[in-house]
């Protein structure tokens, strides 16, 4: 019998933003692999679990090993699509051996709070990765979503941002806390916020 690799995206965070085919698929699964707030947040207590942690080839081990058992779930932050685990599983596993559940993204989620389209928008990750400057200079019109880490915070970027042409008036939004209860949206402008502190892991948008 051929087995499944279900990997779920469970959205920004909370559970009111899990889709319901994913959670069909989280409470019924024997096997569960997910960062340690996803399995507390969401996999059933009688499944076998596997944090997801530094040792990204031991998770893909840990998957290969239980798939020949039976279906085995992945849980992904935001969507599947956007640099998840899924990238990895691509390069080991056939797509005929993998299920996709879609899942709300926090790019989604901060242009949705902010009533703002971004079918325009360029949508970077900083996550560990160098920023790719052509992508970040200005023009007229232009609209950023960028995901934030502790090496490039809102200041940083919005000092990097200056230094590429963008005015000093530029609005830009710190959205922190998606989906939970603490959830912040902070206006302000580029000026202000190469001074701001903190926030290393939220969604970060310019508009020109």
């Amino acid at each position: 019998m051929d087995y499944k690799i279900i990997v779920a995206g469970i959205g920004p965070g909370s559970p009111d933003y899990l889709l319901p085919v994913a959670k069909q698929a989280i409470d019924a699964a024997k096997v569960i692999v997910g960062s340690k707030r996803a399995l507390a947040a969401f996999a059933p207590e009688s499944a076998v679990q596997k944090t997801i942690g530094g040792d990204i080839d031991e998770v893909l081990q840990f998957i290969e090993a239980y798939r020949k058992r039976g279906d085995v779930v992945v849980m992904v932050s935001g969507d599947p699509g956007y640099f998840s685990l899924l990238a990895a599983l691509r390069t080991l596993f056939p797509p005929e051996q993998l299920t996709v559940i879609p899942g709300v993204s926090s790019f989604q989620t901060a242009f949705a709070r902010l009533a703002l389209p971004w079918q325009d928008a360029e949508l970077i990750s900083m996550h560990g990765r160098q920023p790719q400057t052509d992508r970040l200079t200005y023009r007229p019109g232009k609209k950023l979503g960028m995901l934030t880490d502790p090496c490039y915070q809102p200041a940083r970027i919005a000092g990097l941002l200056l230094e590429l042409g963008w005015p000093a008036s530029t609005p830009a939004w710190i959205c922190a806390g998606l989906s939970y209860d603490g959830e912040e949206i902070i206006r302000s402008d580029l000026a202000r916020l190469r001074d701001t502190e903190g926030f290393s892991h939220c969604v970060m948008v310019v508009t020109a």
